[in-house]
């Protein structure tokens, strides 16, 4: 027999469900609060700096890498150029002599990175570049080049990370060919790769984290001159090579490192 509308049993709502849902937003929002503050990015930024010293006192440097010194002071200041993924073992290879600042990313996240940087006695910019000017202009990239122009001026040579985040990873961007362009200085094609690393398959951008007591290979190109009156085919031209020029250092410090193309 059919129950009547009246008689049949009232669905309660589940209570318990909500209350998760609404716990669940709540420590979203925390944890999201607390990965961003700064105190939290000071404290691990200085883990993270002791982490790599320490790694970077491991390493034994693979023969037939590049006399990083040698080049980076005859050719200072210069615009130092390697791929996304490869940024932690920038300091690695950075003459302690040589006043340097990094182009770092907008972003909120990229605060660790900074407090890193600045650690290792690098100063920092803040912008992204893009693939093309009205992107580079969007991300900040249009200030950060400026300020990174008159950085050069001053006697600062540049790290900075050559493909656009989230964009094509190992396709060098238009921002620092234009980078070259602006200030005259050159690029210099860099690559830096321990044998003990893990990937993070996850990431973009295939990043690399240095494991102690490996094999570090560092490897630096040719420079690559941007001439000022350069039109866009030349950038582009340009562009091209400076993607060239990481490749190869890529593919010649992986091998010094021992490790498969």
């Amino acid at each position: 027999m059919a129950l009547h509308e009246e008689e049949r049993p009232q669905t309660k709502p589940r209570r318990g469900g909500r209350k998760r849902v609404r716990l669940s937003t709540r420590w979203r929002r925390l944890r999201k609060r607390v990965l961003r503050s700064g105190l939290f990015n000071r404290l691990l930024g200085r883990a993270v700096f002791e982490m790599l010293g320490f790694i970077r006192r491991s390493q034994r440097l693979a023969p037939g890498s590049s006399d990083w010194t040698e080049v980076l002071t005859r050719q200072h200041p210069a615009i130092v150029a390697l791929w996304h993924g490869q940024h932690l073992l920038a300091p690695f290879f950075r003459p302690k002599t040589l006043p340097y600042v990094a182009l770092l990313s907008r972003n909120a996240d990229a605060a660790l990175n900074a407090e890193v940087v600045e650690l290792f006695g690098i100063k920092t910019v803040r912008g992204s570049g893009g693939r093309t000017r009205q992107r580079t202009s969007k991300r900040g990239g249009a200030q950060a080049l400026i300020a990174m122009r008159r950085m050069l001026a001053e006697g600062h040579g540049v790290c900075m990370i050559a493909d656009v985040p989230k964009g094509t990873p190992r396709e060098a961007g238009l921002g620092i060919v234009t980078l070259a362009q602006i200030s005259g200085r050159p690029i210099i094609p860099s690559a830096a790769i321990t044998s003990r690393h893990y990937v993070v398959k996850s990431s973009w951008d295939k990043t690399t984290l240095p494991l102690p007591f490996g094999r570090l290979a560092v490897v630096l190109g040719e420079p690559i001159f941007v001439a000022r009156d350069a039109d866009a085919a030349a950038l582009e031209a340009a562009r091209l090579r400076v993607t060239d020029g990481i490749q190869a250092a890529d593919r010649t410090a992986r091998r010094l490192a021992g490790l498969a193309a």
